[in-house]
């Protein structure tokens, strides 16, 4: 799945993407409020000891699912004798028993089972049913027999069941939106998010990723709506006598509950060339699909398919991709086989009002779900515990399948920002925890929920890309292969992948390892954090200590082995993310020529995140991190600048009412001022854009930089552009790159005229991403009440959509007038807002 934005997963996630100081603390405080009420709860009702199996989380080994025969009816109107809209549904589950029982126990949550029934597959009476019930805590429908079934055999569970088609963003849900303007009419989707434990509100099912199973969907849908599934449909005729279709499928592989899907819209499609060997297929709005913004995700998804099937060595084992963007969709994508869901922003790109970031986190998202078609969909952990295994892979890959798509970008340096950085700040608190859980500490769905982290995405990535560069990438790879194909429609655990890797190493010529890699890759995952290293330069000793942002928060013991820590730089490659004490003479920041001539651009944004952190971390004093920062007045590179600000964010959040903020500001505007003037000559006085992907994102650092701290002309560029957008709504001149900085400066420098602007132009919003631009920049206003009432348009999804409310509040705790309105906000509201 791609990063998610639930705000009970991922406001971590969102934290760390925001990267200020304050927003990680509101969210920390957050978290913690939220424990302290569990403790209290817990104190009230202590937990009992399960006394029955229904009473346990985890599914007992007595049966196995084999297929399933699935109908679901989603109605898109409201019953008009409840209020709500439903779906209906039937499904017949083969399973097989491995244990001889009385007991069935298969998962059911938020269903109305209206029939139930029983049949032995082998011809023979199977054993009446005696009781049955649903066991809300433990999502279980709980079915006791009045003999036992017999190992060996299978047989056959029948049910009819009724579900509401809520709004809730999991399991199968409703998404709606407005398409036509004279009048707009409301639209109603069905679709799912099953990840990692809501199919079981779809249907009665085995809901766990190591059971396994062959599923048949048929879907009923009214004329005028199309159906789709994992597998191909199949047959469509019309229902006699009701004004429906029934649309049956192929039959799936072998695969997990999780990454089952379905959806039924009034969407339209565009699709690859017809003889192609695995049809791809885009499904949007009809308006989204005919002004072409699906083109983009066309055009390379079957590129990145084609690399990924040459770096796994292993063909796509399906026949059709078919790719869904969302108007409602709680994560970034989710990997269903065959029938990858998006949300619109992850997936849709118009050239007319996109920017490069948003087109490069479409390849990236792509690639990351793509890249789960064979790790993850065909090859599946066994448990939730290994989801680092799963999500990091994929976080990591995404950045090379990318990378053959779009060569010019070179976002595979990126993965240092955007991954190992944000992992490392996470790692160094003392709330963070090990990328590997036990099975055990891992069972109620909130605690599988828990595991959608920066951790598990991030720092999964991280020493996964790490593990690859001490292997080579093509050891790697090959190890993969191997690993794919041994364990194909089946599940492993971590300790599967380490052996074919190792396997791989030792069949290398001249590959010396200092340790197997089990070794040296469990310290990585089964402890929390990393070390800070010194090197005593007078004696040559090296040391290491568990590294935290706040030394006073406590520690916890940590064994790196050294050899371990010296091949993550490796001879010949950019060094990677790794804190240590840098031998650095104190004036050698005097002179950023030679600085910058000695150290590569990667290292040199490295350099000043490492200082700041070790700063925070008393180990450095602040003032020779910010001597790091002085070669920015010649710097004109991307990552050293997006450190840079990021870092220094943090800082000003915690000066912006002392004394120092001044002196703060006019030394950052004295640094960033050469790069505005840069990027106001190269492109030609602003009326064009960079050709470098990374140079276009600096030219947005720029103009940010400079508004926020007063450099001459900056905020009446920002401003005058957005007048002449106010005079003009129909007509947006800004660049779609800048748009999102300029608006924040506007709206920034404004009051409420500019505000209520931005807000009616994101209420007409019909382009996700240009949504998505203003919802940030409506964070930016100084005005405390303005700040207020976004706030409450969170509680509102009329207003701010659900899968959006997490983000705005995030953005305005971002915005040092919005901090404590927003903390405020969270408390407030936390059990709406928890459970909503």
């Amino acid at each position: 799945m791609g990063k998610g934005f639930f705000i009970s997963k991922t406001l971590g996630i969102v934290g760390v993407i925001v990267g200020t100081g304050v927003v990680a603390t509101i969210i920390a405080l957050s978290v913690v409020y939220s424990q302290e009420k569990a403790k209290i709860h817990e104190a009230v009702n202590p937990p009992t000891t399960p006394s029955t199996p229904w009473e346990h989380y985890r599914l007992p080994d007595s049966l196995s699912p084999v297929s399933y025969n699935i109908t679901l009816w989603p109605r898109l109107v409201v019953n008009a004798s409840t209020g709500l809209y439903i779906f209906t549904g039937q499904s017949a589950v083969v399973f097989q028993c491995e244990k001889d029982t009385d007991l069935i126990l298969i998962h059911a949550n938020k269903l109305n089972l209206t029939l139930l029934s029983l049949i032995s597959r082998d011809g023979a009476t199977a054993p009446a049913i005696k009781k049955s019930w649903l066991e809300v805590p433990t999502q279980f429908l709980v079915i006791q027999l009045n003999s036992n079934l017999m190992a060996g055999r299978q047989y056959e569970l029948y049910t009819e069941f009724i579900g509401e088609l809520a709004d809730d963003l999991g399991g199968f849900y409703r998404s709606e939106y407005t398409e036509g303007t004279s009048p707009p009419v409301r639209k109603v989707v069905a679709t799912t998010q099953m990840q990692p434990v809501d199919a079981r509100k779809a249907f009665p099912c085995f809901d766990e990723p190591a059971m396994k199973a062959v599923f048949h969907m048929t879907l009923l849908h009214a004329h005028g709506t199309v159906a789709l599934a994992n597998g191909m449909n199949l047959v469509n005729v019309t229902v006699n006598g009701q004004d429906v279709t029934r649309t049956s499928f192929q039959p799936t592989p072998l695969m997990s509950t999780y990454l089952l899907a379905f959806v039924v819209s009034e969407f339209g499609f565009i699709q690859s060339p017809e003889g192609e060997k695995v049809l791809i297929r885009i499904w949007a709005r009809k308006q989204a699909i005919a002004e072409g913004q699906g083109d983009y995700a066309l055009e390379k998804t079957g590129p990145i398919l084609e690399f990924f099937e040459n770096y796994y060595s292993s063909s796509y084992p399906l026949t059709k991709s078919d790719q869904i963007a969302l108007p409602d969709f709680s994560a970034g994508a989710m990997e269903n086989w065959g029938l990858i869901t998006y949300r619109e922003t992850a997936l849709l790109y118009n050239p007319a009002s996109s920017s490069n970031g948003d087109k490069e986190w479409i390849a990236t998202v792509i690639s990351h779900e793509l890249a789960h078609m064979w790790f993850g969909n065909l090859v599946t952990m066994k448990w939730w515990n290994d989801l680092w295994l799963n999500e990091g892979f994929a976080s990591y890959v995404s950045y090379l399948g990318a990378n053959s798509a779009e060569p010019t970008w070179n976002v595979t340096d990126l993965i240092v920002l955007k991954e190992v950085h944000g992992a490392m700040s996470v790692d160094a608190l003392a709330s963070s925890h090990p990328l590997s859980s036990k099975e055990e500490d891992v069972m109620r769905p909130a605690q599988i929920s828990e595991l959608f982290d920066t951790i598990t995405y991030s720092k999964g990535a991280a020493v996964l890309r790490m593990l690859s560069e001490f292997l080579t990438e093509p050891v790697f790879a090959r190890g993969l292969s191997t690993y794919l194909n041994t364990f194909k429609y089946s599940n492993t655990v971590y300790q599967d992948l380490w052996k074919h890797l190792q396997m791989a190493a030792d069949s290398t010529p001249g590959l010396d390892l200092p340790a197997s890699v089990d070794d040296i890759m469990n310290r990585w995952i089964l402890q929390m954090g990393f070390p800070v290293v010194t090197i005593d330069t007078a004696t040559g000793s090296i040391n290491q200590r568990h590294f935290l942002l706040d030394p006073d928060s406590g520690t916890v013991h940590m064994i790196m082995m050294l050899s371990n820590l010296l091949n993550y730089y490796v001879p010949g490659r950019p060094a990677q993310s790794l804190l240590t004490v840098p031998i650095w003479e104190p004036n050698i920041f005097q002179c950023p020529c030679v600085f910058i001539q000695a150290i590569p651009v990667i290292n040199r944004a490295q350099v000043v995140d490492d200082a700041f952190n070790l700063a925070r971390a008393r180990i450095v004093s602040t003032i020779l991190a910010l001597r790091t920062t002085l070669f920015l007045q010649r710097e004109r590179e991307y990552m050293p600048w997006q450190t840079a600000d990021r870092n220094l964010g943090y800082f000003f959040l915690m000066f912006d009412r002392s004394d120092v903020y001044g002196p703060m500001q006019a030394y950052l505007n004295k640094q960033v001022t050469p790069l505005f003037n840069h990027f106001k000559t190269i492109t030609a006085d602003w009326t064009k854009i960079p050709e470098k992907h990374t140079d276009q994102y600096n030219q947005v650092n720029a103009i940010s930089i400079a508004c926020s701290t007063g450099v001459a002309g900056c905020e009446e560029l920002t401003t005058g552009w957005f007048k002449d957008w106010m005079k003009t709504p129909e007509n947006n001149t800004i660049h779609p790159n800048l748009r999102q900085t300029v608006y924040c400066s506007a709206i920034a420098a404004g009051g409420v005229e500019e505000w209520d602007f931005a807000w009616r132009m994101y209420r007409e919003a019909s382009i996700a991403s240009e949504a998505d631009k203003l919802m940030y920049s409506l964070a930016c206003t100084r005005v405390p009440w303005l700040l207020n009432r976004y706030l409450n348009y969170c509680l509102d999804p009329e207003k701010i959509r659900k899968q959006d409310a997490t983000f705005t509040i995030v953005y305005i705790a971002g915005n040092v007038v919005g901090q404590s309105l927003a903390w405020d906000f969270v408390r407030t509201n936390w059990n709406h807002l928890f459970n909503e």
